[in-house]
């Protein structure tokens, strides 16, 4: 069972006000108090129409009070209105020395790992109980009543007149009617019983011309097992059936479809100052079976700590998944986003059983190396936080669940600017994003992760019809949170100020929709646009070139001669860092192994011959000093697989950039391949581009 969590006080007033007027209509009811579902409501305030905002919890924020504090965005350039305020507000907050209780402002922006500091106004990383309070600060000036614990019927839950949601109906029997409906929730209950058409799991990779939908075994990147691990209950004997949560029937169709979607974890608030920290404690209902993997990986000699935590303020930490088995729940959430109540609480509890029991595990078993034990043992759960729910984040990460499937579908070509919505509604900045979907069984025997992606994108629009239902579905809904989008697109977008950027946009096209007497789909874009342009938010980013120079601009891929694969089309095993610090480079930039993780890094270019002949390849590089002065390139040819060692110290001979490998025969048909890789060397490693150009005859 989830436990019982208290009502905020400062919105105990406004809950009353709203429970006692649920039966008069409102102009806008917001379901879900989301940070998406927060902006909402205030902007619905703000602009003077009668809103309520119902929360099934009895908590506000969502993610960003339930322990994300490093806030996940990209250019935070692309955040304006309500969703900046709010980061604004945090600044406020910790410029107060009073604020730092078991460290400084500096001691903390000097602190290795910390979130980052933001800009002169704003700052992006905070405490969960400073993200709450911010919240209730602005929902009580905005004086938004708030309704707690009241969960949507899932079975009688929505009253239609033909397109419009004229009422929807509570567990409890209470009913509210509105003019518009924003759905806010993770996991789009309200859209789905509105008859909204949705989708669930990953498209496959042709339906939308995308090159990273789909499964991806080999795309797998960092978050990978490094050993190999035995998979089976008896080590060696398959009929003793598989460890829990790996699948048997093998990963699927590379780059098909499936109902697959990315693990949940919790992003647990740790500390390091012992009068404040918990030590972790053994579950009650531990399963040690469920553990196996996580120590027979430890035992192969994989010694990387299994997650990741980055500092917040006094001391503490946003801690998130990371590496081959860590927090996040990988393969048991597929029944989420389609269950019902109990059945979702009891996919929540097994999480948290997971997580609790998993970390224990690490910090006290002696299968786990002392020294990673330690890691574990030196953190743990901030007494300060969560005081309403055992110290314990109370939202699960719901990373993805449903995703509407409107008139417009935003896919991997938006979020690469390759198309650009024209009636923006906020933009995306942060890279493409797929946790691990599965664990699955190679054909030698060992276990594999798969479906971790980490793409980087540009600063894009987001569409307002992918925030708006089919106009033959639902005329007065809109959807900000469950958005339509591909999986892997909704991976960049599905960021927390993002969803506060979407709710306040949400709440400002349904208030127009009310004042022009239309349906959501017929309100004038022209006016909206100016509307949230008024209001702060960013409709559109063009970054500008590094420098006026054009030395200092990328390659553009249209105007290079041959065969050219840029990094960003490459398969990244590592290689996380994206950079343009340093000029000539292809595109938009490079990638980089960061001079860590060496051996255990590649990037491999792969293209297809279409035309026999011989080929001169070239891989472009920016020489600097602190490059490595060996890195291993392999080209595969139609005759062998050949390692050039390469100087990346060396400024490349060609335009500054351009370095040949040598000539290679390739027969027509043939896949060509060039990998790059950290193995043996000592230095930043760089991955920007390769080249095959025909030779004539």
């Amino acid at each position: 069972m989830l436990p019982k969590l208290a009502l905020v006080p400062l919105l105990i007033s406004f809950s009353s006000l709203a429970l006692s007027a649920e039966t008069d209509p409102y102009d806008i009811v917001v379901y879900g108090g989301t940070s998406g579902g927060v902006t909402a409501s205030i902007q619905a305030a703000r602009m003077g129409k009668r809103v309520v905002l119902i929360e099934p919890t009895k908590f506000l924020g969502g993610l960003t009070t339930g322990g994300l504090g490093a806030t996940d965005i990209g250019n935070k350039a692309a955040i304006g209105g309500i969703s900046r305020e709010f980061y604004q507000r945090i600044f406020k907050h910790y410029s107060d020395p009073a604020q730092w209780k078991s460290q400084t402002r500096e001691a903390y922006f000097t602190k290795k790992q910390h979130g980052g500091a933001g800009s002169e106004d704003t700052m992006w990383t905070f405490e969960p109980h400073v993200a709450s309070k911010v919240y209730d600060d602005m929902i009580a000036e905005a004086k938004v009543p708030v309704v707690y614990g009241e969960r949507l019927d899932l079975k009688k839950g929505v009253v239609k007149d033909s397109t419009r949601i004229t009422e929807i109906i509570m567990e409890s029997g209470k009913r509210f009617s509105a003019k518009m409906f924003i759905d806010a929730t993770y996991e789009g209950d309200l859209m789905a019983k509105a008859g909204v058409s949705y989708r669930i799991g990953r498209e496959a990779n042709a339906e939308y011309n995308e090159k990273i939908n789909g499964i991806q075994t080999t795309h797998a990147k960092s978050h990978q097992f490094i050993k190999n691990v035995d998979p089976y209950v008896k080590s060696g004997d398959p009929k003793s059936g598989v460890l829990p949560g790996i699948q048997t029937d093998g990963p699927g169709i590379e780059f098909a479809g499936d109902k697959r979607i990315q693990a949940y974890n919790y992003r647990m608030c740790t500390t390091d100052v012992p009068e404040n920290r918990l030590d972790w404690a053994k579950p009650k209902n531990y399963d040690p079976m469920k553990f196996e993997l996580a120590l027979r990986n430890a035992e192969a000699g994989d010694a990387r700590i299994q997650w990741n935590p980055v500092w917040m303020p006094n001391s503490k930490t946003d801690t998130n998944n990371n590496f081959a088995v860590s927090t996040d729940y990988i393969g048991m959430n597929y029944d989420y986003p389609d269950a019902d109540y109990a059945t979702r609480e009891h996919i929540i509890q097994e999480h948290r059983d997971y997580q609790l029991g998993l970390i224990w595990t690490m910090a006290n078993s002696p299968r786990v190396p002392e020294k990673v034990r330690a890691a574990y043992q030196k953190l743990g759960l901030a007494k300060d936080e969560f005081l309403d729910n055992e110290n314990w984040p109370r939202q699960l990460y719901v990373r993805e669940a449903r995703r509407m499937a409107s008139e417009y579908v935003m896919t991997e070509h938006n979020c690469l600017r390759h198309v650009t919505a024209e009636d923006s509604v906020g933009m995306g900045a942060y890279n493409m994003d797929s946790h691990n979907c599965q664990r699955y069984i190679t054909k030698e025997g060992f276990v594999r992760n798969e479906g971790d992606i980490q793409t980087k994108t540009r600063p894009y629009p987001i569409s307002y019809k992918a925030l708006r239902p089919k106009a033959e579905e639902c005329t007065n809904l809109l959807v900000p949170v469950c958005l339509s989008a591909t999986h892997i697109a909704y991976g960049s977008i599905r960021m927390e100020p993002v969803f506060m950027v979407l709710g306040q946009s949400s709440a400002t096209a349904a208030a127009q929709a009310i004042d022009e007497k239309v349906t959501i789909q017929k309100i004038d874009y022209t006016k909206l646009k100016a509307a949230l342009l008024k209001d702060q938010q960013v409709l559109e980013l063009v970054l500008p070139p590094a420098s006026a120079n054009a030395e200092h601009r990328g390659l553009e891929l249209d105007k290079l001669e041959g065969i050219v694969v840029d990094d960003q089309d490459a398969v990244l095993v590592g290689f996380e860092t994206h950079s343009s610090a340093t000029a000539p480079y292809v595109n938009e930039g490079y990638v980089t192994d960061g001079d860590t993780e060496k051996g255990q890094q590649k990037a491999t270019f792969k293209t297809m011959i279409s035309e026999a002949g011989n080929y001169e390849v070239r891989i472009a590089y920016p020489a600097l000093p602190n490059r490595a002065r060996n890195v291993p390139v392999t080209v595969v040819s139609a005759d062998s697989s050949k390692t050039i060692l390469v100087d990346q110290k060396l400024k490349a001979p060609i335009d500054g950039c351009w370095l040949s490998l040598g000539v290679f025969r390739y027969q027509a048909g043939n896949e060509a391949s060039v990998e790059i890789s950290n193995k043996g060397t000592e230095g930043h490693v760089i991955a920007d581009a390769v080249q095959w150009l025909k030779i004539p005859h």
